[in-house]
């Protein structure tokens, strides 16, 4: 009876832990297989690197946490309470990016399409995943505390270690940030609207709202900053006003010593329905979520689009090269015949290789793009050249506004240059075309050309009016975004990082820093403010060379 009752036991087991060890499973695996990434790697780095600036020494002339002209002696509290708040801010941000392409590498990997074969629901599957990105996550803010530990023991002023004072703001403050960017990840991928590049705008405002409300939600920042206040009152100290960011100081900040915090029971139950709420969110979208399924109508449509866009780029990318040059079937199944066969020898014209080149390279680049978009785009143009003198504002700042809003209207398209070969899974079959510096250069013109289309009006206005300074700022911008563009698109091998980047230096100088005026919006007495024209330009060509290199190098090590 013994040999027999086993088996029937394993067999009337309740399925619940079976599904929790699979969707533990499918985290881990997940967890590891991201781990491996240079993403996450970069990012761990800048988490060391925070840590070490939010304690700087005692002379330093920056800060991230002043506390109205005062800062904590560096002890367990101060150290873990500058970390958890500053880390709290950079994994909401950068954070958001690394885990952001979970679901949509299942997706290009087919291994969506195995785990939608088995037995596991969509709510375990996005379940797992959203554990994966806490996971993820949490051990950036783990790498994050043990600086912060190793730098309060360096630094000196206090070497008693008080651990619990050291994680308190870690559980407070930082995990239910992690929380909710684990759980967003999770739902923007699942949103088709957001499923894109827009999604990844739309956070990084999401991002900057939430930084610059951080009093209450999500970071909590006005209990800290009352705590420290009656610290500071017990000893007669009148602050000015708080602020967590870097920041420069005129001089050192004066020091006193605050022990902690003592939370309060309404902040505790407001992070944990926080926290409470985000899991929910992050389940709540099996409601829409196909799972990969191509048989639901939106799908389909999407599955034949996404064909008839590699069918299409693999044409054009083709279509110039020789008869020796074109990869075998081998490498180009499940693409259309004709998506892969190139053009008789006989019908091909040296001449006017490089113009159709850049015909192809342009057509890839802006397929797809909806009527809406270019009437947003000519009206951009016809205000920037049609807005009366009067209403341009003083020195011309609204045609600087036109301009900002004109250069940040295609971001999503310049974030295809030097990625899309990747995304879509055609670096084998365009890597054989034998011009490789060609092709760079081709791609890179038509980003040029998208990128002048767009400030045309704006750009004939400064003309019109003889600003040469404006004009060669202009023209310097014109070259850096296409440049910056496909080096980041070609490094990474993905559009999100553009579209990170590109839109935090465009909000900086939209915000008139001077440092980051890449375009000439940021004006003093009506002329550019930021760096020269000139070094604007010459960082182009030099980002532009090194994406040159990178190609090289790829292309004679296949």
């Amino acid at each position: 009876m013994s040999a027999l009752a086993a088996p029937f036991w394993q067999m009337t087991r309740p399925a619940v832990p079976v599904r929790a060890r699979v969707l533990a499973a499918l985290a881990v695996a997940d967890f590891r297989e991201r781990s491996r990434r240079p993403g996450y790697l970069v990012t761990l780095a800048v988490a060391v690197v925070l840590g070490y600036l939010a304690l700087p020494p005692a002379s330093s002339l920056y800060v991230v946490m002043n506390a109205g002209g005062y800062r904590g002696i560096y002890n367990s509290a101060w150290a873990g309470m500058v970390t958890a708040l500053a880390g709290a801010l950079w994994l909401m941000g950068g954070g958001f990016y690394v885990v952001r392409s979970a679901i949509a590498r299942d997706q290009q990997t087919r291994v969506g399409q195995v785990l939608a074969a088995t037995p596991l629901r969509n709510a375990g599957y996005l379940a797992g995943k959203f554990v994966s990105n806490l996971m993820v996550l949490a051990s950036m803010a783990g790498v994050l505390a043990v600086t912060a530990l190793v730098m309060q023991l360096a630094r000196g002023e206090s070497r008693a270690v008080n651990l619990g004072a050291l994680l308190l703001p870690y559980a407070l403050f930082t995990l239910p940030v992690l929380v909710l960017t684990a759980a967003a990840a999770v739902l923007v991928e699942t949103v088709p609207v957001l499923r894109g590049g827009l999604g990844n705008i739309a956070w990084f405002f999401v991002w900057i709202a939430f930084a610059i409300a951080g009093g209450s939600v999500p970071l909590g920042f006005g209990a800290v900053r009352t705590s420290m206040r009656l610290a500071m009152a017990a000893k007669h100290l009148h602050p000015a006003e708080f602020s967590v960011g870097f920041t420069q100081i005129a001089h050192p900040l004066r020091v006193f010593t605050w022990n902690g915090l003592a939370p309060p029971g309404g902040l505790v139950a407001g992070r944990l329905v926080l926290i409470a709420v985000c899991c929910v969110l992050a389940v709540v979208p099996p409601a829409w979520f196909g799972r990969f399924d191509p048989a639901r109508g939106r799908r389909r449509a999407q599955a034949a689009s996404d064909a008839d866009v590699l069918a299409g780029e693999a044409g054009q990318q083709t279509a110039l090269l020789p008869e020796a040059a074109v990869p075998g079937a081998s490498q180009t199944a499940g693409l259309p015949r004709h998506a892969y066969r190139p053009l008789p020898v006989r019908d091909a014209r040296p001449a006017l290789a490089p113009g159709r080149l850049l015909a192809g390279e342009l057509r890839i680049l802006i397929q797809d793009t909806s009527r809406w978009w270019w009437l947003v785009a000519a009206a951009l143009d016809v205000v920037g050249v049609l807005v009366p003198a009067r209403l341009a504002g003083p020195y011309g700042s609204s045609t600087a506004l036109l301009l900002a809003a004109a250069w940040i209207w295609p971001v999503l398209i310049w974030s295809r240059l030097g990625a899309q070969r990747y995304e879509n899974g055609l670096d084998a079959l365009l890597g054989a075309y034998p011009g490789s510096y060609r092709q760079v250069a081709a791609e890179w013109l038509a980003g040029l050309a998208l990128t002048t289309a767009t400030g045309l009006g704006p750009l004939l206005r400064m003309a019109a009016a003889s600003d040469g300074p404006r004009v060669a700022a202009c023209a310097a911008g014109a070259l850096f975004i296409p440049s910056l563009a496909l080096l980041l698109g070609s490094v990474s091998r993905s559009s999100r990082l553009f579209q990170a980047l590109y839109v935090a230096l465009w909000y900086a100088a939209v915000n008139q820093l001077d440092a980051a005026d890449y375009m000439g919006t940021v004006l003093v007495h009506g002329r550019p403010a930021g760096p020269s024209a000139l070094l604007v330009a010459g960082v182009a060509v030099a980002m532009l060379a090194v994406t040159f290199g990178i190609r090289a190098v790829r292309h004679a090590t296949r």
